[in-house]
């Protein structure tokens, strides 16, 4: 699996986020380790993501129930 450059983000559960434009995934690592990727997001919301004051809110309101999502680690 090739993963993308993941940017690290400043948040109380999040560790770090990438984007893999080819696929339009979005790979979200959490404090505690483990690794999910969102799929199927646009470049500008994965853009709104990265820029949004709170991540975990952001991941909470527009990811969440909004995307398929799978754990990969």
């Amino acid at each position: 699996m090739s993963m993308p450059e993941m940017i690290p983000v400043s948040s109380s559960n999040i560790d770090s986020i990438g984007y893999d434009e080819v696929n339009q995934d979005v790979y979200v690592r959490f404090l505690n380790n483990t690794l999910y990727k969102y799929k199927g997001v646009a470049p500008q919301e994965f853009e709104n993501f990265r820029y949004a004051p709170s991540q975990g809110s952001y991941l909470h309101r527009n990811f969440k129930n909004v995307y398929p999502y799978e754990r990969v680690e």
